[in-house]
């Protein structure tokens, strides 16, 4: 016996190794909704600023962070240029990066925003379309990239509504007589961010 274990050391004693599967358990899943941190900080100088955009990802709408070529300031005659910029941001397909991470988004192409009607309050801002038939994540998205921007109100909190003159029972009435659609003030809560769908019900009437 001890001669074959000697043997099979040096020979294998006429034994053939088997395979055994060895349970490593599952492979690493890949981790969504996270981005490699690649950019740099804007040089002094230049007109680049880092925004956040929120995107859908899963079942919720998480921020990204781009360099945009954003108006200065947070005055209130930076609102409209503001809230353009940024609309353009969230109608862009998302960047390669972005689309690996499972980043997409939500907002139709066409959409655009103006200034309150008048009789409106100055943080007012108009869609051409009324925002209750938006996707909701839509909705969430723009709330969100909006919050915490010149778009926004002193508050954090954005004041939507959709075209003046469209028709609606709840609408008010401007100095020309049209029915002005309804204003909502919509503020980007953990609910909403967690929940896009909520933004359906979301919004106080202002």
């Amino acid at each position: 016996m001890l001669l074959c274990v000697l043997a099979a050391l040096a020979t294998g004693c006429g034994i053939r190794a088997t395979s055994v599967p060895v349970d490593a358990g599952a492979a690493p899943s890949r981790v969504g909704c996270v981005l490699p941190d690649e950019h740099e900080s804007p040089r002094a100088g230049d007109a680049r600023s880092l925004v956040r955009v929120y995107l859908v990802c899963g079942t919720r709408v998480s921020p990204v962070e781009r360099e945009v070529r954003m108006p200065q300031g947070r005055s209130s005659a930076q609102r409209l240029p503001v809230a353009r910029k940024l609309l353009q941001e969230l109608e862009r397909q998302p960047r390669t990066l972005e689309g690996a991470a499972g980043f997409t988004t939500d907002v139709p192409d066409g959409l655009t925003v103006e200034s309150g009607a008048e009789g409106d309050p100055d943080e007012a801002l108009r869609l051409n379309r009324p925002p209750d038939e938006l996707p909701s994540f839509a909705l969430a998205q723009l709330v969100c990239t909006y919050a915490d921007t010149a778009a926004a109100d002193a508050d954090d909190g954005v004041v939507l509504g959709g075209p003046a003159g469209s028709p609606s029972d709840d609408g008010d009435e401007d100095a020309a007589g049209e029915t002005k659609a309804p204003l909502k003030r919509y503020e980007c809560d953990a609910a909403l961010r967690a929940r896009p769908e909520a933004a359906e019900t979301a919004g106080t009437q202002v």
